[in-house]
């Protein structure tokens, strides 16, 4: 199989925002019901601004400036001159960014395999998808419409290469190019298709070579003597020789189904009946295959537009579809910000996004194992409602450093480790050491100042404390292996005042410095 044989079968869409910034600001004003309509007919041309080295440049124009001669990558002081009375403003790239993925998002109902392009464009991989929306001509033709419909200039061309298919979407909007025929389709184009930096681009035209097809008919040793190797690869993947992969802006789920809708739901009993049906579809598949989803993410298609995902994870890997629905049944009555329909969902997808081997249990008569398994239920319920990072289980590490003694992990994914935990008391013997330390030591003022043996009085967070019994010293010495510096050994001491409070403190023996590490309950 050949390099050419196997890009001719991909199919690339390639949709261009060319006037995202402006839209941007446009349909927050439609939103927002005390602004002006922002295309009123006396609304002065809105245009983005950008500082380009030290000259502000247009990176925008709206409808009205570009109908007025003003064009991207014009600079300011020109645009102002043509015509004085214009409303600029500053480029906000991460506005626009967000913007941008959140499109990604809608296009989602389409395929996966979605890719950005910055700043303005997106690329979606529609291989052998088509026919799932009536034809090439019909799915294009639906993303024009509906993203047209949410206030975007949107401009799309379908082709077998992302080369291509990014050319024929600014210059010749709405075409599909059928298999194997990408080189000549782009023939036509002008040569700032090529996406190539302003010095060889002048270089070019200085050559006399206008369109793709002129710089395509000169030899190949030629174009890379005098313009380099990045001309004859760019030629090559806009033409559909070679196979240019794109980035997905998110992995591809291993499993998914999905419900659409002819009438968009919005009563809450719809969706979770819906949601009900796609656990069990995606159980089934994933008991077929052996395997269990770690990663499971419900996500809502607004008809507006506007895309929601809710994500459960669990500790094993689950596909009974029982659990699944309890999971996101607690993750949905947990939302802070609770479902919206607006106008109504017109397609809801399940995605397991991670995958493991689970197999088959044997069933136990054991209560203990039994007991493990509710514990690990109820750890992916709490999971679901505060979230993993608030569900945590303590391990023991390898040290006799106090305040490294245990780390603290989320228990979804804790799982045994070699150390175990060391017996420091007896049955009915007192605890050395108190449950939960300080995050970091704080300092404490000795009254008056010892370097040798118990503390008598000290003061700590400005209160004086009597000391009525004290007992120690516990010498700890630091981990030299660990630290480029060495660090001083500690010698601590168990000490109750005169009001039965207890606390946990230490003296560095190196200095006589003495800290408060913890507080006996």
């Amino acid at each position: 199989m050949t390099m050419e044989s196997s890009a001719n079968r991909r199919r690339i869409v390639a949709l261009w925002l060319a006037r995202l910034p402006t839209d941007r600001l446009q349909r927050r004003w439609r939103a927002n019901a005390h602004s002006a309509p922002p295309e009123a007919k006396d609304a002065p041309p809105l245009v983005i601004a950008a500082k380009d080295g030290n000259v502000m440049r247009l990176s925008a124009v709206d409808r009205k400036a570009a109908a007025l001669g003003l064009s991207a990558g014009m600079p300011l002081a020109n645009a102002r001159a043509m015509l004085p009375v214009l409303d600029v403003r500053i480029a906000d790239e991460p506005e626009d960014r967000a913007l941008l993925e959140c499109i990604a998002d809608w296009c989602g109902r389409f395929t996966p395999f979605i890719a950005l392009d910055p700043p303005h464009s997106l690329l979606l991989d529609v291989t052998g998808v088509a026919h799932l929306f009536g034809g090439e001509r019909t799915m294009l033709d639906r993303m024009r419409a509906s993203l047209s419909q949410q206030g975007f200039a949107i401009r799309a061309a379908l082709a077998g290469s992302a080369a291509a298919a990014r050319g024929l979407a600014r210059y010749a909007n709405g075409v599909i190019v059928p298999p194997g025929e990408d080189a000549a389709a782009v023939a036509a184009l002008p040569i700032e298709a090529l996406r190539f930096d302003a010095g060889i681009l002048h270089a070019v035209r200085r050559a006399g070579l206008k369109t793709i097809g002129a710089v395509a008919a000169r030899k190949r040793s030629e174009l890379t003597s005098r313009f380099g190797g990045r001309m004859v690869a760019m030629l090559d993947a806009v033409s559909g020789q070679t196979e240019t992969p794109i980035s997905p802006r998110a992995p591809i789920p291993d499993y998914s189904a999905e419900h659409r809708f002819a009438e968009p739901i919005v009563t809450e009993d719809a969706v979770m009946r819906t949601l009900h049906l796609l656990t069990e579809a995606l159980s089934t598949t994933l008991t077929e295959r052996g395997e269990g989803a770690r990663r499971l993410e419900a996500v809502f298609f607004r008809a507006d537009g506007a895309v929601r995902r809710i994500v459960i994870e669990t500790g094993e890997p689950a596909r009974d579809y029982r659990i699944i629905q309890r999971l996101f049944r607690e993750k949905l009555d947990a939302l802070s910000d609770p479902l919206d329909p607006g106008f109504g969902y017109d397609l809801i997808r399940l995605e397991a996004a991670r995958v493991e081997r689970a197999d088959g249990q044997t069933l136990h008569f054991d209560s203990d194992a039994q007991a493990e398994k509710d514990l690990r239920f109820l750890i992916d319920r709490l999971a679901a409602r505060f979230g993993s990072n608030r569900i945590l289980s303590f391990h023991p590490n390898n040290t006799h450093i106090p305040e490294a003694a245990f780390v603290a992990l989320p228990a979804q994914y804790a799982r045994p480790t070699k150390p175990a935990w060391q017996k420091l008391r007896g049955p009915k013997e007192a605890p050395r050491r108190p449950l939960r330390l300080f995050a970091k030591p704080e300092p404490v003022e000795m009254v008056p100042e010892i370097t040798l043996g118990p503390p008598v009085q000290f003061r700590w967070r400005r209160v004086l404390h009597h000391v009525a019994r004290a007992e120690g010293p516990e010498r700890i010495a630091m981990e030299w292996w660990r630290h480029q510096n060495p660090q001083p050994a500690r010698d601590y001491y168990r000490v109750e005042d005169c009001e039965g409070s207890r606390f946990w403190l230490y003296r560095e023996t190196a200095f006589p410095r003495w800290y408060m590490h913890g507080l006996f309950s």
